[in-house]
């Protein structure tokens, strides 16, 4: 790789990282960057996933201030998470890729609609909640599940992780758009490690590539926390409808 296209990597790692800690789908900037510049498909999708760890941990410190007082939610959604993960992992280690093909777009256009119509949705859910007693702080009983079946997801594919997270978050857990963005990178990060220890066990990492996109996506991690939390619910919820959108956009093309 020449420095050129070394300085290019990482700059797509920032912007991965950015994106990453505000909704998800960076993997939409750096996968196809590797593959313009001849990586090999199978390398380009499993250096990419490591190097976008470290970037994950930088953006969830990033809103470290937002996780304060969430340690039970954290812990209890983060072994849904985890579980979800391993599953996604050996799936996608046992299962031919067209097996989820039909299925991908589908959920990112549920998650972009559901993360729109979620104000209006979580009131409905809140209603119903507090009939029976209120919402537990770690949210309604199906978000549990919801986040193991998005850790499968994410295990197994991950682009638009973040959208599905943030959909499952706003609708069934009482708290702010800004805090769920804590919550969901916490998530995503345990997930996406999950999937980076199968693929350092089983598959040839491109640790030059890897180690420029984790370069990269750890700043990028640092300028996403700083922007996305200045931005207001409205706004937020806009952000994540166009990335999720345009995740929807390039698969299907």
């Amino acid at each position: 790789m020449s420095p050129i296209e070394a300085v290019l990597v990482t700059l797509a790692g920032v912007a991965a990282g950015t994106i990453n800690a505000v909704v998800g789908s960076g993997t939409l900037i750096t996968f196809p960057t590797l593959l313009a510049f001849g990586v090999p498909p199978v390398t380009a999708n499993v250096s990419n996933n490591v190097g976008l760890v470290p970037g994950s941990l930088s953006g969830a410190i990033g809103y470290r201030r937002e996780l304060a007082g969430q340690r039970a939610r954290v812990l209890r959604l983060g072994v849904a998470s985890f579980i979800g993960g391993v599953v996604g992992a050996v799936l996608l280690l046992v299962l031919p890729s067209s097996a989820f093909d039909a299925i991908v777009p589908v959920l990112i256009l549920l998650g972009v609609v559901l993360v729109v119509l979620g104000p209006r949705i979580q009131r409905g859910v809140a209603a119903r909640a507090e009939a029976r007693g209120g919402i537990p702080d770690h949210g309604v009983w199906w978000v549990w599940p919801a986040v193991a079946l998005a850790g499968v997801y994410g295990g197994y594919f991950g682009a638009a992780q973040g959208v599905l997270l943030m959909a499952i978050l706003g609708i069934g857990v009482a708290d702010s758009m800004q805090r769920h963005t804590a919550t969901k990178n916490v998530l995503a990060l345990i997930v996406n490690a999950v999937a980076a220890v199968v693929f350092i066990a089983v598959a040839d990492i491109d640790w030059t590539v890897a180690g420029l996109i984790a370069l990269g996506s750890v700043i990028g991690g640092q300028l996403g926390a700083t922007v996305g939390r200045r931005l207001s619910p409205t706004l937020l919820r806009a952000v994540i409808a166009v990335v999720g959108l345009t995740a929807l956009v390039v698969l299907l093309v």
